[in-house]
């Protein structure tokens, strides 16, 4: 791998799976670990560690279950991320890390840092526009599923056209479901543009994901209510069901870690009203024979983050919420200066 000056990489067998683990700074310093989000890699961080390592950190982006180099291994769907949050626990012991970790989730990687939390003790969590504390898609405002059996939500709500390309290895721009032109539509705001051989390098470590019903998207199941299909027992997409996660719970730990959110104002996929949700896309007219608002309301998902958040401050917690305006969901590139400076501050507060 032609890895940035400073980034190192290794296989770091643990008791759980192997794990393909980036690595930069002091191997000495507070542990600092990058946990990615869906269809992405720990190679996602890369561009963003040489700095964090410059504050003293030993920073640790490891590639998670069913992506990028780790070994192949499926999701249990019906631990929500429990599977990811396991993993990073088994990873730091593996590798002799015994103090808290600052730990750092995008979008999927939000949601199992602060799994890993409610059973683990932190240092910080930073949160960059993490997965609703309800799962994705089919909740009421109110946190609850829209139906016991999560439907509306699960693997089953992947477009087969992008499931297809992904199989496919499709490197290309020539079809909108191309993970290139997803990935430029969605990971960040559409006039953000990476270098040309960078894209190609997040391009490729998107491909390295294991497509199928452990993986990506996950076994798909049927239900009886509108729009016909729940989320079945494996994969990634299902770990994100309603029926399955929810992080809220942090609310009502004893000790309560200083939290970062870090949200873009033009996320399109962690959105309230989000166009990758089933409700909207209902209402939208975009999946036939929606049953109203009433009964499928499109998920609220940053107010519901917001919600929590506001919870965990009134009950002991410190919070603080930077808003990145004309940011897609990666804030991280698209106003990489800030959003790294963001969090330096913020880990530097969190470390007294």
């Amino acid at each position: 791998m032609d890895l940035l000056p400073g980034v190192r990489a290794r296989e770091v067998p643990t008791d759980r799976i192997r794990m393909h683990l980036l690595g930069a700074g002091p191997e000495d310093g507070p542990p600092l670990v990058l946990v990615h989000g869906n269809l992405s890699t720990g190679r996602f961080y890369e561009h963003v560690m040489p700095d964090l390592a410059a504050d003293g950190y030993r920073v640790l982006a490891p590639d998670m279950r069913s992506f990028g180099r780790s070994e192949p291994a499926p999701l249990d769907a019906t631990r929500g991320l429990d599977d990811w949050a396991d993993d990073v626990d088994a990873l730091l012991r593996a590798l002799g890390v015994t103090t808290p970790p600052h730990l750092v989730g995008w979008s999927t990687g939000g949601g199992a840092i602060a799994r890993y939390a409610l059973r683990h003790p932190a240092a910080s969590l930073t949160l960059v526009d993490p997965v609703g504390p309800y799962g994705y898609s089919g909740v009421r405002d109110d946190g609850t599923p829209v139906h016991d059996d999560g439907a509306g939500s699960g693997a089953a709500g992947a477009h087969p056209d992008f499931v297809a390309g992904l199989r496919a290895g499709d490197r290309t721009g020539d079809s909108p479901f191309s993970i290139r032109n997803v990935m430029r539509q969605t990971y960040w705001s559409p006039s953000f543009t990476l270098p040309p051989e960078r894209e190609d390098v997040l391009v490729d470590e998107i491909l390295l994901t294991v497509i199928g019903d452990g993986g990506y998207p996950g076994a798909a199941a049927a239900s009886p209510h509108w729009p016909g299909f729940a989320p079945g027992a494996t994969g990634l997409l299902n770990a994100l069901s309603p029926r399955h996660l929810r992080w809220d719970g942090v609310v009502d730990l004893e000790r309560k870690p200083p939290v970062l959110w870090t949200h873009g104002s033009d996320d399109v996929i962690v959105a309230d009203g989000s166009m990758l949700e089933a409700g909207t896309l209902g209402r939208a007219g975009l999946i036939p024979g929606w049953p109203g608002a009433d009964e499928f309301p499109p998920q609220q998902m940053v107010s519901q983050i917001r919600d929590v958040l506001d919870r965990y401050a009134a009950a002991g917690g410190r919070v603080r919420t930077e808003w990145f305006d004309g940011s897609g969901h990666g804030p991280l590139f698209d106003a990489q200066q800030r959003w790294t400076t963001t969090l330096r501050e913020f880990l530097a507060a969190s470390s007294h």
